[in-house]
């Protein structure tokens, strides 16, 4: 990896820091959405800058399901009515939906987020940052890019609405 490439993965070690910090210390925080509004597009900025395109030799995460159903149920508990959201191919306007029929899930999206960004910054302790860069690049493309784009627009939706509290 080359200076600037480096740096590019540097910014993203450290955003990935910050966002799981952030969800590790959820039952200490009251106002835990706001920082996670504006970390958001900062990951994704520094995501986006790096320049990886060699898949990684680590298989998809196969993190504990029950670990991450407990983030899920816990993230869902705290986000309460503010978790489910529309997606663009849900139909609100059918006859007979109503909210409860949305299928978007902010829980479910920051949880992805958090397990593949916690997994690279353990891989990191054992591993080259190359192959770290790999797999984040890779699983971003593959699985949690889409989590972090649905959940970078519920949350603008949510502070818009005054919600993030």
């Amino acid at each position: 990896m080359n200076n600037p490439e480096r740096a590019k993965f540097q910014q993203l070690v450290t955003m990935a820091r910050q966002y799981c910090s952030v969800i590790d210390r959820l039952p200490t925080r009251a106002d835990w959405l706001a920082p996670l509004f504006r970390l958001l597009p900062q990951l994704h900025a520094a995501v986006v800058a790096m320049d990886h395109r060699e898949g990684s030799s680590y298989p998809p995460g196969t993190a504990d399901l029950e670990d991450r159903f407990d983030l899920y149920s816990e993230l869902h508990t705290l986000l309460g009515e503010r978790d489910r959201y529309w997606l663009e191919y849900d139909h609100p306007d059918e006859p007979g939906l109503d909210g409860e029929h949305r299928t978007g899930s902010l829980a479910d999206d920051l949880t992805d987020i958090y397990f593949e960004l916690r997994r690279g910054l353990t891989l990191l302790e054992t591993v080259e940052a190359d192959e770290v860069a790999n797999l984040w690049q890779s699983g971003y493309r593959q699985h949690w890019g889409q989590h972090l784009v649905d959940a970078e627009r519920h949350l603008y939706s949510l502070n818009i609405r005054d919600r993030l509290r």
